[in-house]
């Protein structure tokens, strides 16, 4: 399924470099190039995705979103969608995408943190049922914030499924 040349993806090597300029683009403190590196390369517990826009010449990282499957647990560790893409449900279909693959790996739960000032994250986060569980306060060392923890239990693949395939697809 795919409309408009937007491919979902496990991110690759390749992918690095336009991945690490998203997240600087995205937010105050991004996570180091070689990170990204290490995500695709040696954590065996990553589950790294892009969404690729293969119209645009040459193709463009639009999204992406690395979780960390540690047990029965999804962690949301980072999840990005380039200004240009924002506001068209990539991010939803691709946390879906993300989540539903965890489920199918025996996650039945998720969880992550996010700055207490991101309210368009959490709107999101909480279109898949997570639940504010508490504050980790002045979390962020960039300017001292807070950041929220959210969980969603259980995983739900029918709801994870439709919110995948709500309005335009990507494959």
């Amino acid at each position: 399924m795919s409309t408009g040349g937007l491919i979902l993806r496990p991110m690759t090597l390749a992918d690095v470099g336009p991945v690490y300029a998203l997240d600087r683009l995205s937010f105050s403190l991004p996570w180091p190039e070689r990170s990204y590196r290490y995500e695709v390369q040696e954590n065996r517990n990553s589950r790294p995705w892009v969404v690729e826009d293969s119209s645009e010449s040459p193709a463009r990282i639009a999204a992406m979103l690395v979780i960390w499957l540690v047990l029965d647990e999804a962690h949301v560790a980072t999840l990005a969608v380039h200004p240009d893409y924002r506001r068209r449900g990539l991010g939803q279909r691709l946390l879906a995408h993300g989540l539903l693959a965890a489920e199918k790996e025996g996650a039945d739960l998720a969880y992550l943190e996010v700055r207490q000032s991101n309210l368009g994250a959490q709107a999101l986060y909480r279109r898949f049922g997570f639940v504010v569980d508490g504050m980790r306060p002045h979390y962020y060392v960039d300017n001292g914030e807070d950041a929220i923890l959210m969980s969603l239990r259980p995983l739900d693949p029918q709801a994870l499924s439709a919110l995948l395939h709500a309005g335009e697809t990507i494959s």
